[in-house]
């Protein structure tokens, strides 16, 4: 795939992408550090391009901030003249002013989900468990493109995409990309971290994505914080989840289980229910 010194053939890829998605998704988040300065950017910046296409194959995304209903007219609101229309006619046919309760206005409601996904960057974090962060992030922003979060976590936790702060997929999967794994995992100072970012939110559903192995080697214990959360679904890897499926069933979380980094869309699918 890298053909020379700051080469990178996107068509090579492809073909790998086509035969062995996940082999060639890993290989593209290693190829993000690259020693080569110039191929380690061509790399996050493909990176970008692709997880944000693959991801389009998941969730129906609800574009806003919110969504225009109609409701009894309020004083200073809109006017929704074609559900009002029968009533002003009526109105002007009799000479007399309509009744305020036979008139309807149009009102925001609330945006119907706000997203903050947590991503574990302790321990060993790069390749696969990379690529899935990614994936992850792009299929976050592609479900809640206005209210949604990103945050990464070791004993400490960085936000890298604020809940009330627009940022282009691609730019929030390129900076994952930058990341590699060390230290302590505080699964507390994570989970904490999102709700925070939630707080900030008004839609009617809250919900945060913790992808982790669920496996807590410092802070204090994560139950009391995964209890404060509206809504928790945890995304782990197939083959090292049993302390992830310990958390979710003690706390009436969900559990989807990854076995490849190409299997993001689905695992988050059920973001489209409730």
């Amino acid at each position: 795939m890298s053909p020379g010194l700051g080469e990178l053939d996107e068509t090579a890829f492809e073909t790998a992408l086509a035969q062995d998605p996940d082999a060639a998704l890993a290989l593209l988040a290693d190829m993000s550090a690259a020693t080569d300065e110039q191929l380690r950017a061509l790399a996050r910046r493909f990176a970008g391009r692709v997880t944000v296409r693959l991801t389009r194959s998941g969730p129906v995304v609800r574009r806003g901030v919110g969504r225009l209903r109609r409701a009894p007219l309020q004083p200073g609101g809109d006017l929704d003249v074609d559900a009002s229309l029968d009533a002003l006619l009526l109105a002007a046919a009799s000479g007399q002013p309509p009744s305020p309760e036979d008139l309807r206005g149009t009102v925001w409601s609330r945006p119907d989900v706000a997203l903050s996904l947590v991503v574990d960057v302790s321990g060993s974090v790069g390749g696969s468990r990379l690529a899935a962060a990614a994936l992850a992030a792009a299929a976050v922003a592609l479900r809640a493109p206005e209210d949604h979060s990103v945050v990464v976590f070791r004993d400490k936790a960085l936000v890298v995409k604020a809940q009330d702060v627009r940022r282009a997929p691609g730019d929030v999967v390129e900076d994952l990309l930058r990341l590699r794994g060390h230290g302590l995992t505080d699964l507390a100072v994570g989970l904490d971290a999102a709700r925070a970012q939630l707080e900030r939110s008004t839609a009617r559903r809250k919900v945060v994505v913790l992808l982790s192995d669920g496996r807590p080697t410092a802070g204090p214990d994560p139950l009391p914080y995964a209890r404060r959360l509206d809504e928790l679904v945890v995304v782990a890897p197939a083959d090292d989840a049993v302390e992830a499926r310990a958390l979710a069933a003690a706390v009436g979380a969900r559990l989807s289980l990854l076995r490849g980094p190409s299997d993001v869309p689905r695992a988050l699918r059920l973001l489209s229910d409730g």
